[in-house]
């Protein structure tokens, strides 16, 4: 057997062998399954792992965006004439999100990305502490006409006027002024964000991951209580999902994600939309579905945030006066966006937009990190007649818009590159055996060429001897003739055997000996 023999026959073998192998670590995903397994004990919340001090201070700028409602009619919408409302913003300001505090900078506006100056625009809106008020000596036969005595004294009525910095980040109000020389405990100033600067959502308690991957980032109790109190039905009180900083890897298309936010008192979740990139990584985009919120007659499992019967309000709303210590605030999306038509309808200057109005989250699916995120959340008041004040009789009941927020926050370029060389480091890992199983198919083209290479030379081989052949049979006919001629005694058979038949067997042993296979 000569070198190129055993050449092709050496390919054969690991060309098998490199399919074999290749094609079962794909079936069996064993380098995938490493890799996920490998992502598992990395993305733990644990001192001194890889994620631990972005997830404790989150590199990428959070911005926050607050847009007003300024009202144009307010006079004529007490005598019962339907409200108009402008918007008015983006105010912006730089967060940053801690997980020991959450922190403004020193007059942290960004006054590139806003539209004017909070210290001087002015907003003319609901009068949040008067409503308040009213709402919380609503039946009192005592209190409320003494209160409604002081509100016509001091010129607190249904709108105030002031400018967006004393919205946002509060002002001494006359009324709750008043009142809190007879009850110490009523807070003097108000304001939308007042005492939010420099402070916290209270104390967590997050899972690590460590015991199962899917916990990752999980709130396991806030403020001490792992269920909380404000609503009428376990599971409208139960504590799921993370703070909205971090999520589990592997993200699955086909799962819901739960988010528990402070500032509606409750859990929400979200489901998959569609697929995006970011920075040239991959996300997968989830937003918060209609039922969320949902009214209790399109999805049952809202019952439980009614705060009384008659306290239920429509789809898109979420009263959630019981942690607002019974202040009328209703939260929605801004521009009442999923909401009910009636809603809408009812102010003008409304225009829900999805592009400009949905929250949604981009996370990557390999190591549940955002890439991009837009919380949107709107407050509004609830207006109606309250018993004890006259003035307000002539108003019909109505959910009004005083501003909404955009939360928002775009990955960095460093953390972009660490999360795509992560993500090259995972899929060169992953398909490994892909690469085994090409190697395999290059073998297998070289075993094929060097195998039909062989075969065209043993029949050009072939063509050669029969040539020969065909001599020598030609040449065998004319000495058969010429000994016919000269030696007709002679037996042909014995002539053949001697002279011609082995001289040629072995011609040809010789040569099909030199033939390579």
């Amino acid at each position: 057997m000569t070198r190129r023999s055993c050449a092709i026959y050496v390919v054969g073998i690991i060309c098998a062998h490199l399919l074999i192998v290749g094609i079962g670590l794909v079936v069996a995903q064993v380098f995938r399954t490493l890799m996920h397994n490998r992502l598992k004990k990395e993305i733990v919340l644990v001192e001194g792992s890889r994620v631990f001090e972005s997830w404790k201070k989150p590199p990428p700028p959070v911005y926050m965006e607050f847009f007003f409602f300024n009202v144009t009619n307010a006079k004529e919408f007490e005598n019962g004439a339907k409200p108009k409302v402008t918007q008015v913003g983006p105010y912006t300001y730089r967060e940053y999100r801690y997980k020991d505090n959450v922190s403004m900078v020193e007059n942290g506006t960004k006054v590139d990305k806003s539209v004017g100056d909070p210290t001087e625009d002015s907003i003319t809106t609901v009068n949040i502490p008067a409503w308040a008020v009213m709402n919380k000596l609503k039946g009192s036969f005592f209190k409320a006409p003494m209160v409604s005595l002081w509100m016509s004294s001091l010129g607190s009525g249904f709108f105030t006027t002031r400018t967006v910095e004393e919205l946002l980040w509060g002002y001494e109000d006359p009324l709750l002024a008043r009142i809190a020389t007879t009850s110490p405990d009523v807070e003097k100033v108000f304001g939308l964000m007042y005492k939010k600067n420099g402070s916290n959502n209270g104390e967590f308690v997050y899972h690590t991951g460590e015991q199962n991957y899917m916990d990752y980032g999980r709130v396991e109790t806030w403020k001490g209580q792992s269920q909380l109190t404000f609503w009428t039905s376990d599971q409208s009180n139960s504590i799921n999902g993370s703070d909205g900083s971090a999520f589990h890897p592997l993200l699955q298309k086909n799962e819901r994600i739960y988010i528990f936010t402070p500032d509606l008192c409750r859990s929400i979740y979200m489901e998959f939309e569609k697929d995006v990139e970011v920075k040239g990584i991959p996300a997968y985009r989830f937003t918060p579905p209609r039922s969320v919120l949902a009214s209790k007659e399109e999805n049952e499992a809202n019952t439980g945030f009614c705060v009384s019967p008659k306290e239920c309000l429509g789809t898109g709303l979420l009263k959630v006066s019981p942690c607002r210590k019974g202040a009328p605030v209703v939260a929605s999306f801004p521009h009442f966006y999923l909401a009910e038509n009636k809603y809408v309808d009812a102010i003008e200057g409304m225009s829900p937009e999805r592009i400009h109005h949905q929250t949604f989250l981009d996370l990557n699916p390999t190591t549940g990190v955002i890439v991009r995120a837009n919380k949107r959340a709107q407050i509004n008041i609830l207006i109606e007649k309250i018993s004890g004040f006259p003035k307000t009789r002539t108003l019909n009941e109505t959910v009004f818009p005083v501003m909404f927020l955009n939360e928002s926050v775009v990955i960095d370029d460093a953390s972009a590159a660490r999360v795509q060389k992560l993500l090259l480091i995972v899929t060169l890992v992953s398909n490994f055996p892909l690469i085994i199983v090409a190697l395999g198919a290059i073998m297998l083209a070289v075993f094929l060429v060097l195998l039909v290479r062989a075969r065209r030379q043993q029949n050009e081989v072939k063509r050669i001897v029969f040539t020969k052949a065909l001599y020598a049979v030609s040449l065998l006919c004319c000495c058969f003739c010429f000994v016919c001629l000269i030696h007709p005694s002679v037996s042909l058979w014995v002539f053949i055997s001697e002279h011609l038949y082995t001289p040629f067997i072995s011609y040809l042993g010789q040569y099909h000996y030199k033939v390579p296979l």
